[in-house]
């Protein structure tokens, strides 16, 4: 049995789509109503990090476990699913981290957290497998709905290079370390096939939707107070830090572990775009007129 947690996430959803249909698949959720349909064939049960005797159910029969953790103040969450993973008898977890773990300059309260995850993870007794990703292509997606609106997209430093990855192949890699034994005890960095800047990232959906699209720089200020109307503090000033990084190019290098671990290259932000190009593209207006036009 593989249990998926995140599944209702980018990667997480991913990683259920990706499995073979003649394993044993189990998702874990704390809102079943996120996963009702949508993931037919597979085993919906409900757990919560907090709740160790629904964590008991949860991994009950579980060979292997995808460990996806988000919550903002879930400091102890993958302490207690290890916890109950070991005394359920799971033989190994393929825990989701990031790139940032590797970068001395990075210090923010996200990746402290990340850090002691993985540390945590290599100690508990458990065969592991380390997924360490760059930023996710899907993180553009945040920018569909200025540009169906205005054709343009806004962000901080946008001349500042990421080698982003595609979450599909995270996914890929994700299920290899769940289904082959040669991926235990291994930690994979995990980026596309270039480092790209936002500007570039744009320019890209333009040309593939066949309209100018305009980027406008947000200022540091902008950025915070955009950002704080979903995170709090803490979180805000993490993501500020790690965009700091990102412009003195800690994020640039290009990594060929999907290659390495799938047999095939890392898909391009091309490539992704083009999958998704519906999400950007304008509407028709009431009047029969493109929306956004400048």
């Amino acid at each position: 049995m593989i249990l998926v947690t995140g599944a209702t996430g980018t990667v997480g959803r991913e990683v259920v789509r990706c499995l073979p249909g003649d394993l044993r698949v189990r998702v874990m959720t704390r809102d079943p109503a996120k996963a009702a349909g949508a993931f037919p064939g597979v085993g919906v049960v409900v757990g919560d990090y907090t709740d160790p005797p629904s964590l008991a159910r949860v991994l009950q029969g579980v060979r292997t476990a995808f460990l996806v953790t988000t919550r903002v103040d879930g400091d102890d969450d993958d302490a207690r699913f290890v916890s109950a993973a070991r005394a359920a008898g799971v033989r190994r977890v393929v825990k989701l981290s990031a790139a940032a773990v590797l970068d001395p300059g990075a210090d923010d309260l996200i990746t402290r957290r990340q850090r002691a995850n993985e540390e945590l993870l290599r100690g508990c007794g458990l065969q592991w497998t380390l997924l360490r990703p760059r930023a996710f292509m899907s993180n553009s997606l945040s920018w569909a709905a200025l540009v169906r609106r205005e054709r343009t997209v806004r962000a901080l430093y946008g001349t500042s290079p990421n080698a982003c990855v595609d979450p599909r192949d995270i996914a890929e890699v994700a299920v290899r370390a769940l289904t082959e034994d040669v991926h235990a005890g291994h930690a994979y960095t995990l980026t596309g096939p270039q480092a790209l800047t936002a500007v570039d990232q744009t320019r890209e959906l333009g040309r593939l939707l066949g309209i100018p699209l305009r980027f406008e720089e947000l200022t540091p200020d902008e950025a915070r107070a955009a950002l704080s109307k979903g995170w709090p503090p803490p979180i805000v000033e993490a993501l500020l830090a790690s965009a700091e990084r990102q412009k003195a190019g800690a994020k640039a290098q290009v990594d060929d572990t999907v290659h390495m671990v799938t047999g095939r290259p890392a898909r391009s932000f091309k490539r992704w775009a083009q999958d998704h190009i519906e999400a950007f593209t304008p509407t028709l207006d009431e009047s029969g007129s493109r929306r956004g036009t400048v």
